[in-house]
Order: structure tokens, then sequence, then C-alpha cells
């Protein structure tokens, strides 16, 4: 058994040409030096999606 090369990674995977290069090196994280602003866009969402069921529950009242 060998290690597979980054050219291979995208043949055995399914993903074709689109798991090209470096992608996801960080557990799924490809620009570390964004990850502070996507956890910020993480918890705007959630904060948004508990805002919206919140208000439908009011609403049904």
């Amino acid at each position: 058994m060998r290690v597979l090369t980054t050219s291979e990674i995208g043949l055995v995977s399914g993903a074709g040409d689109e798991c090209s290069g470096g992608g996801n090196n960080y557990g799924g994280v490809t620009e570390p030096s964004q990850l502070g602003e996507d956890l910020v866009e993480i918890y705007e969402g959630l904060v948004a999606a508990t805002s919206h069921v919140i208000e439908r529950i009011a609403n049904a009242f």
C-alpha cells in the first residue's frame, strides 16, 4: 500500500477535477486566514435561523 498523490485522490473520491491542488488541508477549511470570518458568518446564520423560528412560533399564537 502507498500514499496517494493529489491527482489520484480526485479519481478515487469521485470528485474528478474538483479535487485539485491543496484543497481541504485543515479539516475542511481551505483558507485558514478566513477562519474567523467564517465562524462569524456561521454564528450570524444560526442567530437568523433561531430568530426566524421564534418569530414563526410567536405568530402561530
